[in-house]
């Protein structure tokens, strides 16, 4: 008889527990409607030991209040990184209690709001990166990666963004995720100019952006091809592994990745920047040879030779390259820059003995030989940087570096009709 009363007890002690618990769920709610989302999460981690062994139908309700209460107060940006996360998971743990019970409620909701969580990660990491915050902005991109793994091109990203932050330990698990996905970013962009505030829109097809043409809403169509991101990758893999000491894991990863991808001749770069760093100037010359070889008309691929023989010090080198990358494609805008940008090294050594000299009336001579040369320089890049302006007029950078071309040459009209396109 005793035993029976126990059992009672037991049950009335369970019953009594699933009241409070639901109440903790209705004033969580309450406390999240007038506004307080701290007040709904104290209310909620009151029943968090209960709602394992709750019906599925509260348990949906619990997660479903707990996400907004987050996503709540990262809207209010409190500690949103954090708190856009714990959103997430809140609404992920929500649709697969929704999925198994095969009772659905909320889950249409929680899908959106992840959907909302996404967008705002990555516009957050987006701010964070132009505030140089990278080490922020990385962890939100690999967040919003881990919330639709369909979407690699945020972990390219988070990648990109790590390595832009020094934070190669962070980097390096993301590239070799992005080598066993075999992650190319190849595509195409379909672009067109808005005739309404003149910025260059990109399309999700050819056929969308035609008809805004057709619509007269944009103009100027063009389409451009996305280069495979594969030797960028393999290359950042290659030197974070080289900086840890393990030269022979670089080598191999990109021997695999070339294996993998035999057609991609970014790697052949990537290989033979590796054998630069590692200072095996033979390999790197043969790789250079392969490269050149395997496809002599590619204005990418020899631009990218370019910057290799600049990275080397091999300044006679890297300008027949950018010169050829203009030969193969004379709208190579980023050759006509990176010219420009060899060219005024130049300057450099000059300015420095420029500033060394006295008054003396030997100084003084040496001074005027010095500066005719310094001339010199900045005549011989106008014709780049006229060009890479002409190019890409929105570049404020080119801009600016031509303008103070002119005034040191005391080009005035030029400067002036220069500074007057600028201010439009």
């Amino acid at each position: 008889m005793k035993s029976k009363y126990v059992i009672l007890a037991s049950a009335l002690l369970i019953s009594v527990a699933t009241f409070a618990q639901k109440d903790q769920i209705k004033n969580a709610e309450k406390a999240l409607k007038g506004g307080d989302a701290q007040g709904a999460l104290a209310q909620l981690k009151d029943a968090e030991n209960l709602i394992v062994n709750a019906k599925d139908t509260e348990q949906a309700q619990y997660y479903f209040v707990q996400g907004n209460a987050y996503l709540d107060l990262a809207n209010k940006k409190v500690e949103e990184s954090k708190n856009l996360s714990a959103a997430a998971d809140s609404y992920k743990k929500l649709i697969e209690v929704e999925k198994t019970s095969g009772k659905q409620k909320y889950s249409t909701q929680a899908a959106a709001s992840i959907t909302n969580i996404k967008g705002l990660l990555i516009n957050s990491a987006i701010a964070d990166t132009q505030a140089n915050k990278h080490s922020e902005g990385a962890k939100k991109l690999y967040d919003a990666y881990a919330l639709d793994k369909n979407d690699t091109i945020n972990l390219y990203y988070a990648a990109s963004t790590a390595v832009n932050a020094q934070d190669f330990d962070t980097a390096l698990p993301m590239y070799e995720e992005l080598k066993k996905l075999n992650y190319s970013g190849k595509g195409t962009l379909y672009l067109a100019i808005n005739k309404s505030n003149g910025n260059e829109d990109n399309f999700a097809n050819a056929k969308e952006r035609d008809l805004a043409v057709k619509l007269g809403t944009h103009e100027k169509p063009k389409t451009e091809a996305i280069p495979s991101k594969r030797g960028e990758i393999y290359k950042n893999l290659a030197l974070i592994l080289v900086q840890k000491g393990r030269t022979e894991d670089a080598k191999k990863a990109i021997a695999d990745a070339r294996k993998t991808n035999p057609d991609d001749s970014s790697l052949i770069l990537t290989e033979a920047n590796l054998y630069l760093e590692t200072k095996d100037y033979d390999k790197y010359k043969q790789l250079v040879g392969e490269a050149l070889q395997k496809d002599p008309n590619n204005a990418d691929l020899v631009f990218n030779l370019g910057v290799l023989s600049a990275n080397a010090k091999n300044n006679a080198d890297a300008e027949k390259y950018y010169l050829k990358a203009i030969e193969i494609n004379p709208n190579y805008t980023n050759a006509y820059l990176n010219l420009a940008a060899l060219k005024l090294d130049a300057e450099k050594p000059i300015i420095d003995e420029m500033n060394k000299l006295g008054t003396s009336a030997k100084d003084m001579k040496r001074y005027d030989v010095l500066k005719a040369q310094r001339e010199d320089v900045f005549k011989g890049v106008i014709p780049y940087l006229k060009k890479a302006n002409e190019l890409d007029p929105k570049n404020e950078d080119v801009a600016k570096t031509l303008l103070g071309v002119y005034k040191a040459l005391e080009m005035t009209a030029e400067a002036k009709a220069l500074k007057a396109t600028m201010n439009q």
